[in-house]
């Protein structure tokens, strides 16, 4: 638990579930990755935790912004991030979005196919675009799909025709996966960027920017790299991989930045048991897949836990959700023990819940309101 959270919680009077963020906990965490990886411009994903505190605070940092929206662009120009530092990094995009982001100033795009590409040609003319590139997403806990990136033939491809519809063809993409811990992947994805630069480079184009995406985790229930060995493994990486001609770099962290800031405090609605042969207690709080809880899809991401009666007797427990649909079951698979004191009404803290919280939280399914967020 963050200390300063563990002080604020010990007297602050919150709705329950409520996530509580440390902003200064964020701030460390965008100082540790710019000091580790100082060639590269930090693009921080804002649909990790757009909080107007969070974004306020990097933007005075010096941070650049990856947007998956107008109203996230909208956002960091609230906050006078000056449209230079922005990327509209979606590869599904409106059209009319485009044209409106180019009016705003923004000049730098994704792209993953033909057709999003001449969208943006005739939207966005003469902007800066770098095509995403598909990736396996081995050791991630949270895999990206197939949903993003093409194949580095086609990337190749659509870069030449980038150049022919008039636009800056600047560089390539990849994203390892949210929650990488196999600090490996990025010298596996910039053999493949090493490889397009030269394609690239033999029909006439230097691209100049590789743009390393996120992958730069929190610590749920296992150990992780630091921020410092990312940043290593990544620059022994280009040096390998690129030598004496290094490209511009971008990331594009978000759960490395805010996860371990947040804490969302809950509390036990009710333990029961169902009788049978299983004899674990189920165990409901007041937050679950439907309230910023989504991550546990899959049992994917398994958050750490405390309680007031940690330290004592447990016992092993499936962890649900409050609503009435029976796919808010958090944990059913994963061995989670819970003291066997734990009742109705006590508090329950998730650790680690700093990103991909409030932006999943379902706005009134069952009636029940959004997830509260509080930064101090």
């Amino acid at each position: 638990m963050p200390p300063k959270i563990a002080r604020f919680l010990e007297t602050a009077e919150l709705p329950s579930p409520c996530l509580v963020v440390d902003v200064d906990i964020v701030a460390h965490n965008w100082t540790e990755l710019a000091r580790s990886l100082p060639q590269a411009r930090i693009f921080y994903a804002v649909k990790a935790n757009p909080a107007n505190e969070i974004v306020s605070r990097l933007a005075r940092l010096g941070s650049c912004f990856d947007t998956a929206s107008m109203g996230e662009i909208d956002l960091c120009l609230r906050h006078r991030v000056s449209p230079d530092r922005i990327s509209f990094g979606n590869t599904i995009k409106k059209e009319r979005d485009i044209a409106s982001a180019f009016a705003k100033g923004v000049r730098l795009y994704a792209f993953d196919s033909e057709a999003e590409l001449e969208k943006i040609a005739r939207s966005a003319p003469g902007s800066k675009v770098y095509c995403r590139v598909l990736m396996e997403c081995e050791g991630a806990e949270w895999p990206l799909s197939r949903k993003f990136g093409c194949e580095p033939e086609m990337a190749a491809d659509l870069l030449v025709r980038a150049r022919e519809l008039g636009l800056d063809a600047y560089g390539v993409s990849f994203h390892v996966g949210s929650q990488q811990t196999d600090l490996t992947q990025y010298d596996k994805a910039l053999v493949q960027a090493s490889a397009l630069f030269d394609a690239l480079a033999e029909r006439g184009i230097e691209l100049k920017l590789v743009n390393m995406g996120g992958g730069f985790p929190s610590r749920y229930r296992t150990d992780v790299p630091s921020i410092e060995a990312y940043g290593a493994a990544i620059r022994e990486a280009l040096a390998r991989r690129f030598g004496d001609r290094q490209p511009d770099v971008i990331v594009e962290p978000g759960r490395g930045i805010v996860g371990d800031a947040g804490v969302i405090q809950s509390e036990v609605v009710l333990v029961s048991e169902k009788g049978g042969n299983d004899q674990r207690r189920w165990v409901y709080l007041d937050v679950g897949k439907f309230h910023g809880l989504a991550e546990t899809m899959d049992e994917a991401i398994k958050y750490r836990l405390l309680t007031p009666h940690d330290g004592g007797e447990t016992a092993p427990v499936v962890l649900a959700g409050p609503t009435c649909d029976s796919a808010d079951i958090l944990y059913e698979k994963a061995d989670y023990r819970l003291p066997t004191a734990l009742k109705a009404g006590d508090k329950v803290c998730i650790l680690a819940t700093g990103a991909y919280t409030t932006t999943y939280s379902a706005v009134a399914f069952n009636g029940f309101p959004p997830l509260a967020s509080i930064c101090i």
